[in-house]
This record gives structure tokens, C-alpha cells and sequence, in this order.
């Protein structure tokens, strides 16, 4: 597995989850990069559960983390096929609700618990990723199973 740095505001975000208790997994570059093909990405991607208790934790996080009640609200995370952006690349955050091809809760009873600058991180695991990379079908998803494990 690759060691991962990560910018303050993507530590800063993942204390923010971890401390409301919000179940979530790091998908996409960020994923790739630990583990063993680390790349350029523009963002951190975190997809998180789809039910109303974690939508109410993933709401407070954004807001603790900055962000506006008006611009926050527990609907954003209570849908499938919802993306929430904070920042811009290659300091973004996405928060998403679904991820291509996986299942949420299966993911997660399969994530790979890492610690980073004594953070702990949730990361989907190898095959999920694999899963994910292949249903998502796009050039870069192609390019990074060819590179992967």
C-alpha cells in the first residue's frame, strides 16, 4: 500500500467524519493511490451511507466543517445520485451518495481501516474497487485497473 499525504483541509474533513460518528469510505483517486497506483487527482472523493441517521452526522460534519445551513441540509444525503462539492482541485472534497457498480454497506463491511497522520481512514477495499472501476467504464477508470494489484 502506498503512504498517502494528505493536505490539512482533507485532514481537517476526515477528523470532522470520524468524530460524528459518519460511516463513509474514501473512493476514487485518493483509493487508487493507496492501493499502489498513486496518481494526479483533482479531489478527495467520500461516499458515504444513504440513511437518515447518518444524513443527519454527514450534515453536521459539513457544517462544522464550514459550511452554511442554507447551503447543508440532511436531504442532500438521504438520495441516491447526490454530490456535495466544497473547495476546488486539487483541494475538493466530493461527498457522494452512490458509487457505480457496489453497494454501500457491502463496501464497508469489507473497508480497509488505515491510519494517516494518526488519523484512522476508511478506504474501499481492493476488489470493491475494482467493481467500482469497471462499472464506471470511463478512459481514467480503464487506465487505473490496468495499474492497480
Amino acid at each position: 500500500m502506498a503512504q498517502i499525504e494528505l493536505h490539512p483541509d482533507f485532514k481537517d474533513f476526515l477528523r470532522l467524519l470520524n468524530s460524528h460518528g459518519v460511516e463513509y469510505l474514501v473512493v476514487g483517486g485518493y483509493a487508487v493511490g493507496y492501493h499502489g497506483y498513486p496518481r494526479a487527482t483533482g479531489d478527495m472523493d467520500i461516499w458515504i451511507a444513504v440513511n437518515e441517521a447518518n444524513a443527519a452526522k454527514a450534515e453536521k460534519t459539513l457544517r462544522d466543517f464550514g459550511m452554511s445551513e442554507r447551503d447543508v441540509t440532511k436531504d442532500l444525503f438521504t438520495a441516491k445520485d447526490k454530490v456535495v462539492r466544497m473547495g476546488v482541485p486539487p483541494v475538493r472534497i466530493e461527498v457522494i451518495t452512490t458509487a457505480s457498480g457496489v453497494d454501500f454497506d457491502d463496501c464497508y463491511s469489507r473497508r480497509e481501516i488505515i491510519e494517516i497522520d494518526g488519523i484512522p481512514v476508511n478506504f474501499i477495499a481492493l476488489d470493491d474497487l475494482r467493481v467500482n472501476k469497471r462499472a464506471c467504464g470511463r478512459h481514467k477508470d480503464m487506465e487505473d485497473l490496468e495499474h492497480l494489484p
